[in-house]
């Protein structure tokens, strides 16, 4: 059974950092991961991808700020996020796919984690 389970994020100030990570179990194969977010009243937004062989790629609100990583040997993808603001509140989720899809479309991605709320005081 394919499990995504994420962890981490919380409560930050405006300015700080944080991370979330997302630990995937029972695939055959070796996926590409991708981060989206979800903020109060908005769509579903990409944030960031990355590759079975770690090619990466942001979102526009993510470039400069955010790294995503993974350590195949844990099975984990992680997302660090600094220089937060109160814009990048939301629940955040980590998805996966087989690859050869588009890594910034929802669409893309058969696996999603539970979900996991960051958010941002100003």
């Amino acid at each position: 059974q394919v499990q995504l389970v994420q962890s981490g994020g919380g409560l930050v100030p405006v300015g700080g950092s944080l991370g979330v990570s997302c630990v995937a179990s029972g695939f055959t194969f070796r996926p590409d991961f991708g981060w989206f977010r979800q903020a109060p009243g908005k769509e579903r937004e990409f944030v960031a991808a990355i590759t079975s062989s770690d090619g990466t790629w942001y979102g526009d609100p993510a470039k400069g700020r955010f790294t995503i990583a993974r350590d195949n040997a844990k099975n984990t993808v992680y997302l660090h996020m600094n220089r937060l603001n109160p814009e990048d509140t939301g629940v955040y989720y980590c998805a996966a796919q087989r690859g050869g899809s588009s890594l910034t479309s929802i669409g893309s991605y058969d696996y999603w984690g539970q979900g996991t709320q960051v958010t941002v005081s100003s």
